[in-house]
């Protein structure tokens, strides 16, 4: 690729006619070139994308509500791991959601620098679901989309001096549960659990289920441990519920970690399950 700003008939030939929105940035997420597709689908002129304007009432939100890092941070990260960046985006124009999109963060080298390359797609229906990011048995997030919410999680924690913690909540011995009461019970144990994490913990919080048998929480808070959260989640998952005609009491095993967000998405997790194995 050359660089757009150079040869702007290059670039114009290149992303004409497709539907794709376009976007290069800088490392601080400045953007050097554009095109229609995307400055449609943020719901801003591509002079306002070009100069970073955003004009009264524009806002953008991930997929739970809560405000996206800065293109700064995200094209920083992309540049840092070496590693693509996916992300469902909601814009909003004076708080009512005008366009769904799934953003995907390419580091790329552009005439000996590197740069990141923003993809932008629609998406007509649920940002998640048409992706197949959302469990489809609880309707929790699901691995995929943990992830990134985990890594968006620890972007900021870093950024506004926060902290992110990630709580994981293994249900002990499903399949022993499956064999002896069939899998459409475990299905409804699951379902239960499911529901009780989501409405019993803050809307703030990403609920997901992460494996066959676990489930995980991402919380951000100003101060402390997230011993607090983990004990909630646990409480919450462990009262006893009915399944069918009898009544069930999970065996639950609970891990947490607690950062400021230097850590790696990678770290955060096998220390959680490393704490979940013991």
């Amino acid at each position: 690729m050359t660089a757009p700003s150079q040869l702007p008939p290059v670039w114009d030939e290149l992303i004409t006619g497709l539907t794709v929105g376009m976007l290069l940035t800088d490392e601080r997420g400045q953007v050097l070139a554009t095109n229609d597709v995307a400055a449609d689908l943020m719901q801003l002129a591509k002079s306002d994308l070009l100069t970073g304007n955003r004009p009264s009432g524009w806002t953008v939100r991930d997929d739970t509500g809560a405000p996206m890092p800065d293109w700064a941070d995200l094209a920083g990260q992309v540049l840092r791991a070496g590693s693509p960046l996916s992300t469902p985006m909601v814009i909003e124009r004076t708080g009512q959601p005008r366009t769904r999109i799934w953003a995907d963060y390419h580091a790329v080298e552009v005439q000996g620098r590197r740069r990141v390359l923003i993809l932008l797609q629609s998406v007509h229906t649920d940002v998640s679901h048409s992706r197949g990011l959302r469990d489809p048995l609880t309707g929790l997030p699901g691995r995929v989309l943990l992830l990134d919410r985990l890594e968006q999680s620890l972007v900021r924690a870093r950024t506004r001096g926060t902290l992110s913690t990630l709580v994981l909540v293994d249900v002990h011995r499903l399949a022993d549960f499956n064999g002896e009461h069939g899998f459409d019970r475990g299905d409804e144990l699951l379902t239960t659990l499911a529901a009780r994490l989501r409405e019993g913990l803050s809307d703030e919080y990403t609920v997901a289920r992460f494996g066959g048998d676990e489930f995980a929480v991402v919380a951000e808070h100003p101060n402390g441990a997230g011993e607090q959260i983990a004990e909630h989640a646990r409480e919450l998952a462990s009262w006893p519920m009915r399944i069918g005609r009898r009544r069930v009491q999970p065996a639950l095993r609970v891990s947490w970690v607690t950062t400021d967000g230097q850590a790696s998405v990678h770290s955060v997790l096998s220390r959680a399950e490393q704490q979940l194995a013991r």
